[in-house]
């Protein structure tokens, strides 16, 4: 018995032998073997972007706008696909940003392409477009110790004139609204100095007259006025957009501007709520429109460049998803007794990137073109549906 034993733990030690053996003798082989060359995986392919028929926008609303944000997107498709569904929605009109840096990069020279591809398929949408024009090029920012993208020096105010002329000149009768600068009540807007609405005032006018000159149908949108109830003089990073703006009408900017861009941020008020100096809220428009008429300038509409709410849920200032909602559509409504009032426009259809903070949450539409509720609920106010 023990001898048979001894055989078999024999035959089982000459097969862990052989089985070793050739474990051994296949990691030479893979450890031999040549390794190929690394080859960088090869990107999917952007979808191809073909032109197709002109496109209507069907709304039942026209005031309806939106801020597209499209600055930088970099892919043609994303640039369709964004304006496609903008107007899918019904909206009618878009509020694009048109840096001055990206396009006179270098002084005397023009690059219009991202213009030219925005707009074109912002026409072959049907959309109206509203530009706004500012961000300084560095060569026309002087003092580089001082310098900073919103950095415009007084001497620099006619070469930015001269930029506002050559964009109304090239898109007449197809861009015929113009921004002139963003928020220049806030230091952030004006170069981190304090704001000066004498100054302002001062490149509004040059703006202006170089943008009639060259497109005597152009609408120049003046003020986009942020609301802040900083105290005047900018030490509080701000300048009250109320007082700012009766002192741009001092310093005599009622000539200079067709239309007033206003910006407008209920923050978490109801859009119903009570106007008063010290709240910022969405009727606070009523005030501003009171400003104008006291300084005979009630013949001219309002734009509200940007607006909306915020549903990020730990934002201080943001509201709950079907408060947002609830809330826009009902701006919608009770704005429709504001006959002076010609758009609205919502902040921000969709970014590029995310940023992954409360900005992602002003948003109608996610980057990866994820439709929102709150699109959806704009997009049955604006076509009608029930």
């Amino acid at each position: 018995m023990f001898a048979k034993s001894r055989n078999w733990a024999a035959v089982i030690n000459k097969q862990a032998a052989l089985l070793r053996g050739a474990v051994f003798l296949g990691l030479l082989i893979v450890w031999a073997a040549p390794i190929p060359p690394f080859r960088e995986p090869k990107p999917a392919p952007s979808p191809t972007v073909q032109i197709g028929p002109p496109q209507s926008v069907q709304t039942i609303d026209p005031r309806v706008c939106v801020h597209t944000r499209l600055t930088d997107e970099v892919e043609s498709w994303k640039i369709q696909k964004t304006l496609q569904l903008v107007r899918e929605m019904g909206a009618s009109t878009i509020v694009e940003f048109f840096p001055w840096a990206y396009i006179e990069n270098s002084q005397g020279t023009y690059d219009w392409n991202h213009v030219d591809r925005t707009l074109l398929h912002a026409e072959n949408q049907g959309l109206q477009v509203i530009a706004r024009l500012g961000l300084v090029p560095a060569w026309a920012q002087g003092d580089a110790e001082r310098a900073t993208l919103n950095y415009l020096p007084d001497e620099s105010f006619d070469d930015f004139a001269r930029f506002v002329g050559a964009f109304a000149a090239r898109y007449q009768g197809r861009i015929d609204h113009l921004i002139i600068w963003n928020e220049p009540n806030l230091n952030f807007e004006w170069g981190e100095r304090p704001p000066e609405p004498v100054a302002y005032t001062r490149l509004l006018g040059l703006a202006y007259n170089a943008a009639h000159e060259a497109n005597p149908d152009v609408v120049i949108l003046g003020g986009a006025l942020a609301s802040t109830l900083a105290a005047p003089g900018g030490l509080q990073g701000g300048w009250d957009e109320l007082d700012y703006l009766q002192r741009m009408y001092e310093a005599g900017a009622g000539a200079y501007f067709d239309a007033l861009a206003v910006h407008n941020y209920p923050f978490t008020q109801p859009p119903q709520a009570e106007p008063a100096p010290d709240i910022l809220n969405f009727r606070r428009v009523e005030l501003i429109r009171q400003i104008m008429e006291d300084n005979g300038d009630s013949a001219k509409p309002i734009y509200i460049t940007e607006t909306g709410w915020n549903d990020h849920p730990r934002y201080a200032y943001a509201v709950r998803p079907a408060q947002r909602i609830q809330y826009t559509l009902a701006m919608y409504d009770y704005s429709q007794r504001y006959p002076w009032l010609e758009v609205i426009c919502l902040w921000q259809f969709r970014l590029p990137a995310p940023t992954n903070s409360y900005p992602d949450y002003f948003t109608l539409v996610s980057t990866n073109f994820d439709l929102k509720p709150i699109y959806e609920a704009l997009q049955a106010y604006a076509r009608g549906w029930q």
